[in-house]
């Protein structure tokens, strides 16, 4: 899918991700993963990355000096196929 890079007030700097991805989604997104790092962060076990695997996606973020970098990848491309 592509990336999005938000600052840290949780606003999109750049994206790499489809416009079919609505640009609120995004900034949801931003914000939410910005909550996990700051929360992490007060309470002592600052973070330097996250995974989240959900059914069909998976969201992988890296904190960025107060922002942070977002990957955001089809989980079914990361599957290994059952398949021979």
């Amino acid at each position: 899918m592509g990336s999005v890079t938000v600052n840290a007030q949780g606003e999109i700097v750049t994206t790499t991700v489809s416009s079919g991805y609505s640009r609120s989604l995004l900034t949801d997104i931003g914000r939410e993963v910005l909550v996990i790092f700051r929360e992490a962060k007060q309470a002592q076990l600052p973070l330097a990355e996250i995974s989240i695997n959900f059914a069909s996606l998976r969201v992988t973020a890296r904190e960025l000096r107060g922002g942070a970098i977002i990957f955001l990848l089809p989980q079914s491309s990361l599957m290994p196929s059952l398949k021979k």
